[in-house]
């Protein structure tokens, strides 16, 4: 009798220590570390409109979770599954299901920090946001190709690349491209102040005008310091009704940025961007200038400059002329200085 007894009183215990496995084995399963191989990195991308089978796919296809059994558990009994949001989720090496979970169902994702440098064209912006963002390459063609939503902003096909400032930028990475254009037009605005609109003003130019001149500035020098000398070269050649004959805008109209000379093979080129043709400005920015180039513009000195050409010693910086006779000469003596190189 006491040892049916003392059996019957093991039971309970036996079942308790069972339960206690059970909730110690759920609790590791919730709490503690569920990563993969990580075989596409750290980084989980959840596209726009995608359901929790598209998220399990890859999550398991990127080998961000060890094992999908318990991370399915959790997240059905979260409710995740009505809760997905896309974006770009940072998964690091021994996150736990509870981890991952939660930020995944509260949309917590890293923002992504858009670096625009110097572009030079259309192709070159949309290219950089499309490997970036989740921002549809062929919408924002259409957005920067399409007038009246151009208009919107003060700008026309041709200038739309005027509202592309270098500068460091934060989305989220599922930003679409109406929202990704507006944003940096928003930046773009924004630096355009009063003050400076009436800098332009003052040098008969208009807001796409200024940063067409400093994209050519932009082009022609790194040297900052240099850069309102060189400005004040286009502005006077522009207000005295001269053709600009900038080197860089023929590069631009021939689409090679590597032309070391510019021969007579490219002066011919008909395009409303080669200004060894064409009286005036081209029709756009031939690349993204920097807020120093435009400010050189905006505050180019009074004198009387109409060419410059790079000195001979390659420094980068330039020997500036009031006419022709002087100009020939420094040119002469850069070409020298290219030939005894062996620059053609």
């Amino acid at each position: 009798m006491s040892a049916k007894r003392t059996k019957k009183s093991k039971a309970p215990a036996i079942l308790g220590m069972v339960l206690l496995l059970i909730a110690t084995i759920a609790v590791y399963k919730t709490f503690g570390p569920n990563t993969g191989s990580l075989s596409r990195g750290e980084f989980l991308y959840i596209h726009t409109n995608a359901r929790f089978d598209d998220v399990q796919k890859e999550l398991e296809q990127g080998g961000y979770i060890g094992d999908m059994f318990s991370f399915n558990l959790l997240a059905k009994a979260t409710k995740y599954p009505e809760h997905v949001h896309a974006g770009k989720y940072k998964i690091s090496r021994g996150m736990s299901n509870f981890n991952i979970i939660r930020m995944l169902r509260s949309g917590h994702q890293t923002p992504v920090k858009l670096v625009i440098n110097k572009l030079r064209t259309r192709h070159d912006f949309i290219h950089l946001v499309g490997t970036q963002l989740e921002a549809d390459s062929n919408q924002l063609f259409s957005l920067m190709t399409d007038s009246t939503f151009l208009a919107g902003y003060g700008l026309d096909t041709n200038t739309a690349m005027c509202a592309i400032m270098p500068d460091t930028y934060e989305f989220f990475w599922n930003t679409n491209a109406e929202h990704a254009f507006e944003k940096i037009a928003k930046s773009y605005h924004a630096f355009w102040t009063d003050e400076r609109r009436q800098q332009a003003q003052a040098k008969n130019l208009t807001v796409p005008q200024a940063t067409t001149i400093a994209s050519i500035v932009e082009e022609e020098t790194n040297k900052n310091d240099e850069k309102p000398l060189i400005a004040s070269v286009y502005l006077n050649r522009l207000h005295k009704g001269m053709l600009l004959q900038a080197d860089p805008t023929v590069k631009f109209a021939v689409g090679d940025f590597t032309i070391k000379r510019i021969t007579g093979a490219y002066l011919g080129i008909n395009s409303p961007y080669n200004t060894y043709k064409f009286k005036g400005l081209p029709p756009g920015p031939i690349c993204t200038p920097s807020k120093k180039s435009i400010e050189a513009v905006l505050q180019a000195p009074d004198n009387s400059y109409l060419y410059f050409c790079a000195k001979e010693d390659f420094s980068g910086y330039h020997n500036f002329a009031t006419n022709l006779a002087d100009h020939m000469k420094n040119a002469r003596a850069y070409q020298q200085a290219l030939d005894a190189r062996g620059i053609h």
